[in-house]
């Protein structure tokens, strides 16, 4: 057994992947090693800044949040403090944590392990700042790593050329889903029946009589994330509007865009089409799932998008938006569709014409998810370490 740092600026219940990412690997190597998390108390919800959580230990240190980022002047310490040989394994999609993670592994003079998650782009005020915080700062931290770990193929390219890491320290290691989120899949459509001759219609014929037409139930689309820029959902709500089948969308989800998209719902005449209900945790967002048609996913782009992870386990079929992220998880197994309203539009009406595409892409989708569990997302971890001499 080893004592193995996780060091995250967020953890749950603050809502993020990154942060269910580490919750799961965290509890899977806690099983052979002694697993601490280091974050914030950014989004704690009141938690315990010393706790013991599921066999792991959580350390919360005081922060604040600037342009988007955690400062947390107790880190560097609780670092420094850890004992000799500890695993220095840091999960990135923010500045600062990685060039404190690089210090502490600096003056305690042991290699660390970077965790790349997503490539965000400029946003806020000091957006601008972005490109030559990556080029100089960050790039170095990620090139002195002893190992770099990226979600996709497609993300080790890009480290690779972006940030000039050396690629045998780029390793992949997708994400997970827990064995909880799984249903079996639903069976195939059967074939349609030659319809029968139809009988003569009465000259006149009441409402709800026997054989008048009745009225489909509209598709229940379903999307699970932050409501934040880089996910999009303004985009699903436009496309909403656009689409010509019965539906109802319901929006599982927090963050800063809020208020700004039940607006922008509200200007676009949608009502009961859309429902926001907030975050969802455990039975109840399993079965949110469980009570969806099909799963949307809208993104600018992605890592991996561990919510559709949870949709695929569900088997529900998947639509998403082609960009970087969402197709190397996607092809092949999802809809994709461009990035634009439109042609999401398009998407949502074909899938709520063919109910014989929606069980396909339902099979598709529960088949692939059964690949990525925690407990080979961790022994792919493990393997890392070993890899890079850690």
């Amino acid at each position: 057994m080893r004592t193995v740092l996780q060091i995250t600026p967020y953890y749950p219940p603050h809502l993020g992947g990154l942060e269910r990412v580490v919750l799961h690997l965290s509890r899977c190597l806690a099983r052979r090693h002694d697993v601490r998390v280091v974050t914030t108390t950014l989004g704690s919800g009141g938690a315990p800044r010393r706790a013991r959580e599921d066999g792991v230990t959580v350390r919360r240190h005081r922060a604040t949040e600037f342009a988007h980022t955690a400062i947390a002047p107790g880190l560097l310490g609780s670092l420094l403090a850890a004992p000799r040989g500890a695993v220095l394994h840091a999960h990135c999609a923010h500045a600062l944590l990685p060039e404190t993670v690089a210090l502490a592994a600096r003056l305690r003079r042991q290699p660390y392990v970077i965790h790349f998650h997503l490539d965000v782009d400029a946003s806020g005020r000091l957006g601008g700042l972005l490109p030559a915080y990556k080029k100089h700062v960050f790039g170095r931290v990620a090139r002195a790593a002893a190992a770099v770990i990226v979600l996709t193929e497609q993300q080790a390219r890009f480290v690779e050329e972006a940030y000039r890491v050396p690629p045998a320290r780029v390793h992949v290691v997708p994400n997970g889903v827990g064995p909880e989120f799984f249903r079996p899949a639903p069976a195939p459509a059967p074939a349609p029946a030659p319809a029968p001759a139809p009988a003569p219609a009465p000259a006149t014929a009441p409402v709800g009589a026997a054989g008048a037409s009745a009225t489909p139930r509209p598709l229940r689309l379903l999307y699970v994330g932050r409501l934040s820029a880089q996910k999009n959902i303004a985009r699903l709500l436009d496309a909403i509007s656009l689409a010509e089948s019965p539906l109802r969308l319901r929006v599982v989800g927090g963050g800063e865009l809020d208020a700004d998209l039940r607006a922008r719902a509200d200007a676009l005449g949608l009502g009961e089409r859309v429902e926001f209900t907030g975050p969802l945790y455990d039975e109840d967002l399993r079965a949110a799932y469980a009570d969806a048609d099909v799963f949307v996913l809208p993104s600018d782009r992605e890592g991996m998008p561990l919510a559709a992870l949870e949709a695929m386990a569900a088997a529900l079929p998947v639509l998403a938006t082609d960009v970087p992220g969402n197709t190397e998880l996607l092809r092949g197994v999802g809809l994709l569709a461009a990035p634009d309203p439109a042609s999401l539009a398009a998407a949502v009406d074909r899938l709520a014409s063919d109910p014989a595409l929606r069980g396909r892409l339902a099979g598709r989708s529960a088949e692939r998810a059964r690949r990525h569990t925690w407990e080979e997302v961790t022994r792919q971890v493990e393997l890392v370490y070993r890899k890079a001499g850690i």
